[in-house]
């Protein structure tokens, strides 16, 4: 649509000439319940609701003309400092133009009618299937609060805001302001400091709500009280560990006012777990969403509960990064991501139960950014944002977890009280403004007296990861004569970054352990860097560069210590190290540097012996995903029977009841390949089989299901019959999936229509479709649809919403066809489409270069078999 994607030009030109005092947002919501009568329904339109906006600005210089944007199916009306302009004349669908507008303060009243979302996007309207409850939310970010009321849409027009909603009476609202007065259907909330658009928030509907308070005197004396609330679905409330949610927040709470020396500035602190949420969560001030998935419904292991823990202080850490102080524009997103990501498992590690977040940092959230940085559209840390496709893409692994490791680097360079203090000037400076990076790295040589300048060129403005290999020398009396770090870089991006880093030596104790026994932490820099300080120390059985993980790089080994690993990697006494061998060793493997059937062996041999449940499950998904993508056809199946047998010896060998015996119930799930396997899971969920301690509620029977479905046994009504034992939201979102994955091409045909031929389906079931559609057993099934993708591609990424058409394309790609025509396809496309959408083309690019890295690694794994 016209205007839809705004450019960096374009915001840049409209914050030079505006100023924002204030908007005055109303919006009638009564319309998401009952027929939809005259407000769009199925016969002319979508669903919609009344939204009226006031908005105070001033302009800079006169006779300027500029624009309002605004996502909506109709236009009321449109006064202009109380002159009525054709809505007709000024309204295209995305913006209302504003001409020739005189120097000064000026009023701009926009009514419109704008349509509920089906995507996540927006309004976004979910109808519970269980009671027939109606529940909304709003998720804006980057662009998208123009779907629900005229605005000037871009982080660096702030302004307060406040909101009144009119909703059905039995319901409750939510707003970023507190709750100001309740008249009837009629909420009224405070006005807000000054916030961005994106950050905005409604939450409305019968949820389920618990309350709470967080009190912290200070040392001057000053008491801060925050009302904390939570809230669900009703269908969820049985299931809703609020208590915990509470805890972590006021632990969270400490840790930040503890450290940044900037009470909390939003008053209250709600946080909903809503449906179909399409990211984990979202960092609106004084009204956090989450994915609702974060209320578990059986039994989880204890990653789980870290999981949302971070993401709780991920968001937390939002409210002074990212909400106190924004960044100017999208280029710099690192400003609130890379920050939040950091200090999420920071505040985690040290105020909360999950002391050992920085292991699952290191051995999952790496991984992703180490995945990011190696593929073609890999970006500089402080990316170049043209426009909003360009920052929609940009919310990937290089702008959270390269980011966050790039910060972890950081405080060890200029250390942490340098570090802490920096963010409270920081505060203080920018409060309620934006910022560019040079903000951020004046306040840090102040504090450090280090020079920033050469760090963030080195770190933060260029690409891609640098990899360290130990290098070393003996002598006759089997001591370290000499040992040296090599530095690489991948041709593309060649730049050779400094480096903290420890090196830790380890060799085998009397008991067999493998413990380190000496180790120098030292600055790294140019191509090779000798480390003086480990000269004569014994020989050691592993070296590992980057122990403790302080940098961000990709480890290397010397022969001897990846023969040690092989034998001994169960050995590793120390679990971040062991975390950082296995993070290793899985990177060796993607590049096409270790036989897949290595890496599954090592697996198979001591992660049974892994006792941190995080990078057992982290194992497991690296495991699943080598054995569809990277191992040798030839070898698949009998790498597939040899996961399915030590995954089913590993789950009868666990503890009766533990954490670790549900995870390897899973993963044999996953695996599953036999009719023996399929007649253990059938067993499973109808009681005729039982293994001992493990508990198959209804969340482990969906997870047994799903193979089943797959590969045969399960039909459509033993799918529907398990929905009928769970006919809720939840269930309906497994058993949408489990019937597209059924074995058949009718079934497959019809799940193509679904998602690619029709708009009919939520942006949740859209994304259930596409997993039960691609199962890696049914690679012939599917090979037909691998041109059809090609053909289809451009015209969804036309007609859908950009959230839709990232999750059709990401999701349908023909990855399973892994074989040269394939890679063809994707190249001819790329050819024949130079002038396609710049997002389009990067997702496409990123999918090619996934196949192609999984080719290499199958030429690795087959020439092992020769």
């Amino acid at each position: 649509m016209p205007g839809e994607n705004l450019s960096r030009d374009e915001a840049r030109e409209r914050a030079e000439l505006l100023t924002v005092d204030g908007y005055d947002v109303e919006l009638d919501v009564r319309s998401a319940i009952g027929e939809p009568g005259g407000d769009g329904g199925p016969d002319s339109g979508p669903r919609t609701f009344r939204s009226v906006t006031t908005i105070r600005f001033r302009t800079a210089r006169a006779g300027a003309s500029t624009f309002a944007d605004l996502i909506a199916p109709a236009v009321n009306a449109v006064t202009l400092n109380g002159t009525a302009l054709d809505p007709a004349a000024v309204f295209d669908g995305t913006r209302v133009a504003l001409a020739d507008l005189p120097e000064g303060e000026h009023v701009l009243v926009v009514d419109a009618q704008c349509a509920y979302s089906r995507t996540g996007e927006g309004m976004h309207r979910f109808v519970d299937p269980e009671d027939g409850e109606v529940y909304l939310y709003t998720q804006y970010e980057p662009a998208d609060s123009r779907r629900v009321f005229a605005n000037f849409e871009q982080p660096d027009l702030k302004a307060p805001f406040r909101f009144r909603v009119t909703a059905p009476e039995a319901w409750t609202v939510w707003s970023n302001g507190a709750e100001e007065s309740r008249d009837g259907g009629v909420w009224r909330f405070a006005e807000t400091k000054p916030i961005s658009t994106y950050i905005t928030a409604v939450v409305a509907g019968p949820y389920h709500y618990v309350t709470d308070s967080y009190t912290r005197t200070f040392d001057d004396g000053t008491k801060l009280e925050i009302p904390l609330g939570a809230l669900c679905r009703k269908g969820l409330a049985r299931h809703f560990d609020a208590d915990d949610v509470f805890l972590i927040t006021k632990q969270g709470l400490d840790f930040f006012h503890d450290n940044f020396d900037y009470p909390y500035p939003f008053g209250k602190y709600d946080q909903a777990f809503v449906p179909e949420y399409n990211l984990g969560a979202m960092e609106n001030p004084g009204c956090v969403t989450f994915r609702e998935e974060y209320i578990f419904r059986g039994k989880v292991t204890q990653a789980a509960y870290e999981s949302r823990a971070n993401v709780i202080l991920h968001e937390m850490a939002h409210m002074w990064f990212g909400d106190l102080v924004t960044m100017q524009w999208w280029d710099d997103l690192w400003l609130k991501e890379s920050f939040a990501d950091f200090m999420g498992v920071f505040a985690m590690v040290e105020s909360t139960r999950f002391e050992d977040g920085w292991i699952t940092f290191a051995n999952n959230r790496k991984s992703w950014a180490y995945r990011a940085d190696q593929l073609p559209s890999t970006h500089p840390v402080t990316a170049d944002i043209r426009d909003l496709e360009d920052a929609k893409l940009n919310f990937d692994g290089i702008t959270y977890a390269k980011g966050a490791s790039v910060l972890k680097q950081l405080v060890a360079y200029v250390g942490r009280d340098a570090f802490m203090e920096g963010a409270r000037r920081y505060f203080k400076k920018h409060a309620y403004g934006n910022t560019q990076l040079g903000d951020l790295l004046s306040v840090l040589a102040e504090t450090s007296g280090r020079d920033m300048t050469g760090w963030s060129r080195s770190w933060l403005q260029t690409a891609g990861v640098n990899a360290l290999t130990p290098l070393v020398t003996y002598d006759a009396a089997d001591r370290i004569t000499e040992l040296a770090v090599l530095q690489e870089a991948d041709r593309s991006y060649p730049e050779l970054r400094p480096h903290r880093v420890a090196v830790g030596l380890y060799r085998r104790d009397s008991g067999g352990d493998l413990v380190r026994y000496a180790r120098a932490e030292v600055d790294v820099a140019g191509p090779r860097t000798v480390i003086g300080e480990l000269a004569g120390a014994e020989r050691p059985e592993l070296i590992l560069v980057n122990d403790d993980d302080l940098t961000y790089c990709k480890v290397r080994f010397d022969e001897v210590s990846l023969a040690t690993l092989r034998s001994h990697l169960g050995d590793i006494t120390d679990p971040l190290a062991r975390a950082l061998c296995w993070s290793a060793l899985w990177n060796l493997t993607r590049d096409g540097l270790m036989p897949t059937r290595d890496f599954v062996s090592l697996v198979l041999d001591f992660s049974g012996r892994e006792t941190d449940i995080g990078v057992l499950q982290m194992l497991h998904a690296w495991t699943r995903t080598a054995l569809v993508h990277y191992a040798a056809p030839a070898w698949r199946e009998e790498g597939g029977r040899a996961l399915a047998e030590g995954a089913l010896r590993e789950l009868r060998l666990a503890a009766p009841g533990s954490e670790h015996q549900l995870a390897w119930a899973r993963f044999f799930a996953a695996v599953a390949a036999s009719d023996t396997d399929f007649q253990l899971l059938s067993g499973l969920l109808d009681t005729t089989a039982r293994i001992d301690g493990l508990d198959v509620d209804q969340e482990l029977r969906w997870t047994f299901l799903s193979p089943l479905a797959s590969h045969g046994p399960a039909d459509e009504s033993a799918i529907g019959a398990e929905l009928a034992r769970d006919d809720t939201a939840s269930g309906k979102r497994h058993q949408v999936r489990c019937l597209a994955s059924r074995p058949s091409a009718a079934v497959k045909a019809q799940a193509w229509a679904a998602v690619v031929e029709s708009d009919a389906l939520s942006n949740a079931l859209v994304e259930a479709t596409i997993l039960g559609f691609a199962q890696s057993s049914q690679r012939e099934l599917l090979a037909p649809y691998a041109a059809r993708y090609f053909e289809a591609i451009e015209r969804v990424w036309a007609e859908r919403s950009i959230q839709i058409g990232m999750t059709v394309v990401k999701g349908l790609f023909p990855a399973l066809q892994s074989d040269a025509s394939t890679l063809a396809a994707a190249d001819g496309w790329l050819a024949a489409h130079a002038d396609a959408a710049p997002a389009l083309r990067r997702l496409v690019l990123e999918a090619r270069d996934d196949l192609a890295r999984g080719l290499r690694a199958q030429e690795c794994d087959a020439a092992e078999a020769v």
